[in-house]
């Protein structure tokens, strides 16, 4: 299979469609997830084209772990989880829904289980959530 250029991910890269951005690199980008299945869900992309893990070259691998790694200590200090959980889909059968590759980072606090995939959130909490994990960053 190919990899599809015009996918969600591709498009969020290049500008065509907004995101809540929370860190870029030379290599990576990570955004808020629209749809989070925890607060303060974010994904990590490589800024060039791979379908998956299973077409991803070890350079495109280690820069997405790096920023992977950031992330998680990131949605940590700066949302104050007790945990994190990072997942990767491959392919459709695999839970793979957007085909350029991505890791999903959620932040998990002590009791709170994950909510059902799909469902929308809300944009001022996804926002606030955003600006927390910036600051952690920064303060990182």
């Amino acid at each position: 299979m190919s990899y599809d250029p015009d996918n969600i991910f591709a498009r969020i890269l290049r500008g065509e469609i907004p995101a809540t951005r929370v860190y870029e690199d030379d290599d990576t980008l990570a955004f808020m997830d629209i749809m989070p299945r925890a607060d303060g869900h974010c994904l990590v992309i490589p800024k060039t084209p791979c379908r998956n893990i299973l077409d991803a070259s070890p350079e495109q691998l280690a820069a997405v772990m790096r920023t992977v790694q950031k992330l998680a200590r990131a949605v940590m200090a700066g949302l104050g989880a007790q945990g994190v959980t990072v997942q990767q889909f491959s392919e459709a059968a695999g839970g793979q829904e957007v085909f350029h590759l991505h890791f999903h980072v959620l932040p998990r606090f002590e009791g709170v289980k994950l909510r059902p995939p799909g469902q929308p959130g809300d944009m001022d909490e996804i926002a606030a959530h955003a600006e927390r994990i910036r600051a952690a960053i920064v303060a990182g």
